[in-house]
């Protein structure tokens, strides 16, 4: 495989820097034998009564700080939790920052600079205690946007409610699982009316979810992130399976999940650790049927995971199609449903 085979050419207006709103509305491309344009707000007159939805019910922390350094302002972006007081952490401008230096947060608050790890990253540690430090970043901080968008415009206030799902619930995400942004609470209510249940599941989305794929995919590294599936919520997608229905996975924070915890074909099991599993074409799908999807970056881990879902061919010709008809890219774009490709 060639990682030029998953580039594409994007029009740079249609990288969508704000949501649909409302946000039930997006448009949505199906892809199956054929393509289908309609709304996600038609998304349940594509399931059936045997069929089981698994929404990724993690809840994006807003980790993104402003702070200052001798005068100058300093972005810093926490993404991993190494203890209750030390982060890893994204700084920026990196050129400025050294090792001991203090960033003055707000209300005086400080994030002293243990080390810096690599270009750009550092090893930082809070003047607060865990439970203090959430609160700070509630009470202060702003939503770790993709760097695409931050590129274009800084987080805001409006992006506390508009980059988190609905039923977003535990904490641990430095970025959502954005095909469940598309979510309002009646349309959650028409599907579970509809078909045989929603199962939530967790998967903490760590900052991977952003790396590039560095030339060689074989190579490529996917960081660990921590997923949680109860026994009983692995009880129902079993018997969905068992029983003819299908799993829909809302994201693929979902299916990577659903896939780590597969025993066997239509089996899977209670899930409470760690996984840095990297779907690329040649992967056996054990668990998914359907994927819903907002439209991802060339060349990513993302895109290739979905071309192994529902075909290389076949994504590519779908991302045409969104293009032609303007759909809108990436975090905050439109969304597509794609069937395994059999």
């Amino acid at each position: 495989m060639n990682l030029n085979d998953f580039d594409f050419d994007l029009p740079s207006e249609l990288i969508a820097t704000r949501p649909n709103f409302p946000r039930e509305k997006s448009r949505m491309l199906v892809v199956d034998s054929n393509f289908q344009h309609t709304t996600f707000d038609f998304l349940s007159d594509f399931l059936n009564k045997d069929d089981v939805l698994v929404i990724n019910n993690t809840k994006v922390i807003p980790t993104y700080l402003i702070g200052n350094l001798n005068g100058s302002k300093i972005k810093v972006t926490a993404h991993k939790e190494l203890d209750d007081s030390k982060w890893l952490a994204y700084l920026k401008p990196a050129r400025k920052v050294k090792d001991g230096d203090q960033i003055i947060l707000a209300n005086n608050n400080i994030a002293k600079v243990e080390k810096k790890t690599s270009f750009g990253e550092a090893i930082i540690s809070f003047n607060l205690d865990k439970k203090n430090l959430l609160d700070f970043f509630e009470k202060y901080g702003y939503m770790p946007l993709p760097p695409y968008i931050l590129k274009q415009r800084d987080s805001d206030k409006n992006d506390i409610h508009d980059y988190q799902t609905v039923y977003a619930a535990k904490e641990g995400s430095i970025a959502a699982p954005t095909a469940g942004l598309h979510f309002d609470n009646k349309t959650l209510e028409n599907i579970r009316k509809k078909i045989s249940g929603i199962v939530e599941v967790t998967l903490h989305v760590g900052a991977g979810t952003f790396s590039p794929i560095r030339d060689n995919i074989d190579d490529h590294k996917m960081h660990s992130e921590f997923g949680c599936i109860s026994k009983t919520d692995a009880d129902t997608i079993n018997t969905c399976k068992l029983n003819g229905g299908r799993v829909i996975a809302v994201g693929t924070t979902t299916l990577r999940l659903l896939e780590s915890a597969a025993v066997n074909q239509n089996l899977i099991r209670e899930y409470n650790e760690e996984t840095d599993i990297f779907i690329k074409p040649g992967f056996n799908f054990n668990i998914v049927d359907i994927l819903l999807t907002n439209f991802h970056l060339p060349k990513s881990s993302l895109l290739l995971l979905i071309s192994a879902f529902a075909g290389s061919e076949k994504v590519k010709l779908a991302y045409q199609e969104a293009i032609n008809n303007r759909y809108r890219f990436f975090s905050y774009g439109d969304v597509s449903l794609l069937y395994k490709n059999e």
